[in-house]
């Protein structure tokens, strides 16, 4: 989905939702903070322009957003969750539990994994953001995980 948020919005009203202020404020808000951003965060931008929003009504609009695809869930390092503008193609994360690097994953890496758990288990995966935590290679060699 592109960061276009005139886009997302025709999106959104030719899918049958409501456009509404809140979920406009919170899309500008994740637009404007960049990647991985918390839900605090958007909290934090949202209630200096709309000190009435709750932060109920921030947790459901990003959760709706998710949902309708427009927004992807990233647990990070710490195990707090983020969220980013989802891409045209999904994409996955690998993060560094020592040094909380986070890098990006194609989603055809995941596509022999899909095909063996349709093949072996007659179960379609529906993936569209896995995160794998493990340890970078600078921090395995200076520990020796």
């Amino acid at each position: 989905m592109s960061q276009n948020t005139a886009e997302i919005s025709r999106h959104l009203r030719n899918s049958g939702f409501r456009v509404t202020p809140q979920r406009q404020l919170i899309l500008d808000a994740v637009c404007k903070l960049g990647e991985h951003v918390t839900p605090e965060a958007v909290y934090d931008h949202v209630h200096r322009i709309a000190p009435t929003l709750s932060r109920a009504t921030v947790y459901r609009v990003l959760h709706f957003l998710t949902e309708q695809r427009i927004l992807a869930m990233v647990y990070m390092a710490d195990g707090h969750l983020a969220y980013e503008m989802a891409g045209a193609e999904p994409h996955h994360h690998l993060v560094c539990r020592t040094c909380d690097s986070l890098f990006e994953l194609p989603h055809s890496v995941l596509r022999s994994f899909r095909q063996t758990m349709d093949a072996q288990y007659d179960f379609e995966i529906d993936v569209s953001h896995l995160s794998f935590f493990g340890h970078c290679t600078d921090c395995r060699d200076s520990t020796g995980a």
